[in-house]
């Protein structure tokens, strides 16, 4: 039999359904009992509500589990790589051979960024936000290519393979040639026979006269850092794609909106965050024991960044994989960098000590990845630039899942009016 629910408004139960996941996950379906009875549920910023059913990502915070599509975070980070692992979150499954270059080949053929797109540089001044750039760079993708963004779920569906392929591929380009713009270098243009990320690393870095080539080293930790920031169930941004994409706005609009969600220091800005507090832990002349000290006494407790998260209760698995990989990079790049060093013992505390054990704040991904960024010579104002190129295969996928579902509505929450009740209009005395 399946298991039922119920709420009591006054003498009266109401019964309602009981939905349950492929994971076990238990939801009370409350779609009817505002018709029913009058009354909403209110859950503000919507914390215990599901709004949707998703078979791209299941996260249990509890226990520190992250699976894309069924396969663990932990195996397509020690196995897959960037590209393949977007290609499974947005299609289900991993891609054979055939498949797998097919997709590659649609990044490489539109990795370019057409010159009457590139003037739209030339209107921003050199010092804009580079998440409004890029938000608003990729919104005009939909003006650049009005056939594949028709706001038609039908039409735009039949052409979201390529749609798909340039959002992704024109995302990481446009990152590239916004870092660029704002430092006066003459831009790089993508080379057909890089991978994807070597490829992002030629475009950022190439000198005159002198082109990039990444390390393999290098490579890798991006390629780890995008895989591992590809999806994460209904975050911030995501939820905004999936608002957005509900009205039947097209992918590009629904990306732009999600980058837009992403550029909020509360989601995005974390990883720099922590690089902030790691550098004015080391500019005191600290090693982590003293803050920590200060911490645990509530006068540092502000500045803990890279501790806690939103979901998890337990260790992000992303963090123990980004913390290894961090180590390695280094110790291959022969680069000594003392935050590193204060990094692990505020880690070795928060694994060791009761303070920290107690409230569940364990380091999340935002902890190592800023060092990491740093290594590779991103700077800081790009971090979260390079949050996005990573999390758009997810944006794309969710996207998906609306557009394709039959039964699909226009997210619309409702709200708890505290606002005056009726009354009536006053002429002002002083008004003209």
């Amino acid at each position: 039999m399946a298991p039922t629910a119920s709420i009591r408004l006054g003498d009266k139960d109401y019964p309602l359904p009981v939905m349950v996941g492929t994971e076990g996950e238990k939801a009370v379906d409350v779609r009817k009992l505002r018709a029913e009875t009058g009354y909403i549920c209110y859950d503000q910023g919507y914390g215990n509500t599901g709004s949707c059913e998703s078979a791209i990502t299941y996260l249990d915070g509890d226990n520190g589990i992250l699976r894309h599509r069924g396969i663990p975070i932990e195996q397509l980070a020690h196995k897959s790589d960037f590209v393949e692992t977007a290609y499974l979150i947005i299609y289900g499954e991993l891609p054979n051979a055939e498949k797998r270059k097919a997709f590659g080949m649609l990044l490489r053929q539109h990795a370019a960024i057409e010159t009457q797109m590139q003037r739209i540089f030339e209107g921003y001044p050199t010092k804009a936000p580079p998440m409004a750039m890029l938000s608003s760079i990729v919104a005009s993708l939909a003006a650049h290519y009005p056939d594949l963004a028709t706001n038609n779920f039908e039409k735009d569906l039949a052409s979201f393979e390529l749609a798909a392929a340039i959002t992704i591929s024109k995302v990481r380009t446009i990152a590239a040639m916004i870092y660029r713009y704002q430092k006066g270098l003459p831009y790089v243009f993508p080379k057909q026979d890089l991978p994807f990320c070597d490829n992002f690393l030629h475009m950022m870095f190439t000198e005159p006269y002198k082109d990039y080539v990444a390390e393999p080293e290098v490579a890798r930790a991006l390629n780890m850092l995008l895989l591992l920031h590809a999806d994460h169930e209904q975050n911030c941004s995501t939820a905004t794609v999936r608002t957005v994409g509900s009205s039947a706005a097209n992918l590009f609009t629904a990306v732009s909106a999600g980058i837009c969600a992403l550029s909020g220091p509360l989601h995005g800005g974390a990883n720099s965050a922590v690089l902030q507090m790691l550098q004015s832990i080391y500019d005191e002349g600290d090693d982590g024991t003293r803050f920590i000290a200060a911490a645990k006494q509530g006068s540092k407790a502000g500045r803990l960044m890279g501790f806690g998260h939103a979901v998890y209760r337990n260790f992000d698995p992303r963090a123990r994989i980004v913390g290894e990989a961090c180590e390695d990079l280094l110790n291959k790049l022969g680069i000594k960098d003392p935050l590193l060093a204060i990094a692990k013992k505020l880690e070795e505390a928060a694994l060791k000590d009761d303070y920290f054990l107690s409230r569940k704040l364990y380091p999340n991904v935002d902890f190592y990845s800023g060092i990491i960024m740093r290594a590779l010579g991103i700077p800081v104002s790009m971090f979260t630039v390079i949050f996005a190129i990573g999390r758009t295969p997810g944006w794309i996928a969710n996207w998906r899942e609306v557009a394709a579902n039959p039964k699909g509505r226009i997210y619309r929450p409702r709200q708890i009016y505290v606002g005056p009740v009726k009354r009536d209009y006053v002429l002002m005395a002083d008004r003209p």
